[in-house]
């Protein structure tokens, strides 16, 4: 792992923060001062800050019910974001994915970036499930177009399928396997209806805890980790 990545991971600094450490000279490595941000360090070798030893954390994953009124980002200058819930925010800690800052439910978080890919890549196919509250009554047109897959022109591509099951006349569940920019939002938008309220409740199999209140969090369990692969 890099050195400036390193130091993100477990010292809770931004990458920012951490060359200007690196290039101030207050970073050793095996007791030798090191100026190389891209330098390879293992998990055997010794790194501290200003003669402070950094501990290696491992890799951390929780689940969040997100509330609405916070960002999913490390850092804000306008809201508080979703780092600001957690005990133990930095450490390399940051949201998997984004929801919309009125949108509730499911966030995951965690500081392995390789298992976070798994879960946004739509290579991956990892579906997400979301209730959805409508303006209107939805029809059979519009499910039908929302199964088929949209075309949004400023991708210039369009929508994989999506699972429509009816709750009522304006309450819908939809499950998607891409993360676009609102895309949930703006596929009820093609069909001439409008999102009221928006929430996740499922990531692959990964179903959010209804033991946790807005606001609130848990590790996942090992079961659940290795469902993203």
């Amino acid at each position: 792992m890099r050195l400036d990545k390193y130091l993100c991971h477990n010292a809770g600094l931004t990458r920012n923060e951490a060359k200007r450490a690196i290039k101030k000279k207050m970073v050793t490595v095996d007791g030798k001062v090191i100026t190389n941000a891209a330098l390879h360090v293992s998990l055997d070798q010794s790194v501290a800050i200003d003669n402070t030893q950094i501990e290696h954390l491992g890799t951390q994953y929780f689940m969040l019910n997100k509330p609405a009124g916070f960002v999913s980002a490390t850092e804000d200058g306008f809201y508080p974001t979703v780092l600001e819930l957690i005990d133990q925010p930095g450490k390399g800690l940051h949201p998997v994915g984004r929801l919309d800052l009125d949108t509730t439910g499911l966030m995951l978080l965690t500081n392995d970036g390789k298992w976070a890919h798994k879960v946004t890549s739509p290579n991956h196919d990892c579906h997400k499930t979301y209730q959805v509250e409508l303006n209107q009554d939805i029809t059979d047109k519009a499910i039908e177009t929302l199964e088929t897959g949209i075309y949004f022109k400023s991708e210039d591509r369009r929508t994989k399928p999506a699972k429509v099951k009816v709750i009522t006349s304006t309450e819908i569940e939809l499950t998607i396997s891409e993360g676009m920019y609102h895309q949930v939002k703006r596929m009820i938008a093609a069909v001439d209806n409008e999102v009221l309220e928006l929430h996740r409740s499922r990531i692959g199999d990964i179903v959010l805890d209804e033991d946790l209140e807005p606001g609130e969090y848990r590790p996942l369990t090992q079961e659940e980790i290795e469902s993203i692969h």
